[in-house]
């Protein structure tokens, strides 16, 4: 990621943050560079368990040449795609977790590696988020391939 994106990327998640700059701190400070940051105002997170996160963000970024901000783990068993605000409320889906209002996400510092949650697609810093309608789509369809090998 270029510096340039990097800052806005960080200026654009800490705005999410009750204070701005005390969440640029925790990320300089934190030994893992991860912050918690509120759900609900900004963004909502899907949270995606299983196998099914991974194959569904491939097939998203067949739909779309810029996905908005993914997070995974380093086991790729939960995938976390950021979408627009009240997304989480109205989402029904097995093994899909919604984080909205009230719920606080651990968000890595953009542009830097961290040992536990990483950005699969960082945040470029313009408040693009990932398309609810196109990833329905690509869940579904990543679903079909899943069991087309089972």
């Amino acid at each position: 990621m270029r510096n340039s994106a990097a800052g806005d990327a960080v200026a654009w998640l800490a705005s999410a943050a009750p204070d701005p700059a005390d969440c640029r701190r925790r990320w300089e400070r934190h030994p893992l560079g991860v912050a918690l940051l509120p759900a609900g105002r900004t963004w909502d997170v899907l949270v995606v368990t299983g196998p099914l996160g991974p194959p569904a963000l491939r097939v998203l970024t067949r739909f779309t040449d810029a996905p908005g901000p993914v997070l995974g783990d380093p086991a790729g068993t939960r995938t976390g795609f950021f979408v627009p605000p009240g997304t989480a409320a109205r989402w029904l889906g097995t093994r899909i977790r919604g984080a909205g209002p009230g719920s606080w996400v651990a968000v890595p510092h953009p542009g830097r590696a961290t040992g536990g949650v990483r950005w699969l697609v960082p945040p470029d810093g313009s408040g693009r988020l990932n398309d609810p309608g196109l990833l329905e789509l690509a869940l579904h369809e990543a679903a079909g391939q899943l069991a087309d090998r089972w």
